[in-house]
C-alpha cells in the first residue's frame, strides 16, 4: 500500500512537469513552419503567442517566396511603396501576402500572382499588350466588357483575312519549367436577361486550316502545335508549348504568338481573353 502510494505521488510529481504547447521553444516552431504550406502556418498562428510569433519570422517566409521575389517587389509592387519591405525583415510575410493577390502591371496589361501553397507565380498578359493586325479597327476587333475577365475586357474579332497575334515578354522568372496557353472561345458572349448566352452567328473558317501556334525565348527555345477551332460556345485553353529557365536572376524573353495568315478564305467569331504563363505542374487545371 506504502508501495502503491509512493508510486502514484511519483507520477503525479512527474505529470507537473510535462510540457505544453506553450512551452515549446519559438525557434523550434520556425524550423517546424519550413515544413508546413502558409495556409497551415496561418491555422497555427492561433495557438499561442509562441506560434503567433514564429509565423511572422523572416527566416519561415523568406523561404516560401520564390527566388526571384526581390525582383517582382521592384516590377510589380513598386507602385505601392513597398521597396522598403524589400529591406525590412519582419514584413516579409506582408510580401507574400501581397504577391498572393493579383496584381496588374505595366498599365494594367499585365497580372502576376503567387500560388498561395506552393509561391509558385503565374503571369496573365491581356491583348492589349500584344501585336494584332487590326486590332483598333472597328470593322476586324471589337472589345467587349466582361466582368469575368482579369482585366476587365476581352477581344472579340468579328472577320478577317489574315489573323496575326503576337506577344513578347520580359521577365525574371524563377528557376523551373513554364507552360504557355491562350484563352480563347469561339462566339461572342452574351447576356440575356441575366443568363449568359453565345452567338455563333459570326464563327466561320476554323474548320478550314489549322490555327499555328508558337513560342521561343532569348536562350534559344522554342516549340509549335497547331489545332483546328472546333469547339464553340465555351471558354478553353490551348497549350502552345514549354520551357525552361535555368539561371537566377537573369531576364528571360518569352514570345508567344498565334497565326492563321491563309488568305484563300476569311475567318471570324473568336475570342481572346489572355495569355497565361505558369508554372508546369499547373498545367493540369488548363487543361
Amino acid at each position: 500500500m506504502g508501495a502503491a502510494s509512493s508510486s502514484l505521488a511519483g507520477s503525479e510529481a512527474y505529470a507537473g512537469k510535462l510540457c505544453g504547447l506553450e512551452d515549446v521553444p519559438e525557434n523550434c516552431i520556425t524550423a517546424m513552419f519550413m515544413y508546413m504550406e502558409p495556409p497551415e502556418i496561418c491555422i497555427l498562428a492561433r495557438v499561442n503567442r509562441s506560434f503567433h510569433r514564429a509565423s511572422r519570422s523572416d527566416t519561415v517566409w523568406e523561404h516560401k517566396l520564390p527566388l526571384n521575389y526581390k525582383f517582382l517587389v521592384r516590377r510589380i509592387l513598386e507602385d505601392q511603396q513597398v521597396g522598403e519591405k524589400d529591406k525590412v525583415i519582419s514584413r516579409t510575410k506582408e510580401i507574400y501576402a501581397r504577391l498572393c493577390q493579383p496584381n496588374l502591371f505595366d498599365a494594367g496589361t499585365k497580372e502576376a500572382w503567387l500560388d498561395k501553397r506552393s509561391g509558385k507565380m503565374c503571369l496573365a498578359i491581356s491583348p492589349k499588350a500584344m501585336k494584332i493586325t487590326g486590332f483598333d479597327d472597328r470593322r476586324y476587333w471589337e472589345r467587349i466588357s466582361s466582368d469575368e475577365s482579369r482585366f476587365g475586357s476581352i477581344a472579340y474579332l468579328r472577320q478577317v483575312w489574315w489573323l496575326e497575334v503576337v506577344g513578347n515578354v520580359r521577365f525574371e522568372f524563377a528557376p523551373g519549367k513554364y507552360s504557355i496557353f491562350f484563352k480563347i472561345h469561339l462566339g461572342k458572349p452574351l447576356k440575356k436577361c441575366g443568363r449568359k448566352t453565345c452567338n455563333l452567328d459570326q464563327v466561320h473558317g476554323w474548320d478550314i486550316k489549322p490555327v499555328r501556334f508558337q513560342l521561343s525565348t532569348s536562350d534559344g527555345q522554342d516549340a509549335m502545335s497547331e489545332r483546328h477551332l472546333d469547339e464553340p460556345g465555351r471558354w478553353f485553353y490551348h497549350h502552345v508549348g514549354d520551357f525552361v529557365v535555368e539561371n537566377q536572376n537573369s531576364p528571360v524573353w518569352v514570345k508567344f504568338s498565334m497565326l492563321q495568315i491563309d488568305c484563300t478564305h476569311t475567318k471570324g467569331g473568336l475570342c481572346l481573353d489572355y495569355v497565361i504563363i505558369c508554372p508546369f505542374e499547373y498545367r493540369g487545371k488548363y487543361t
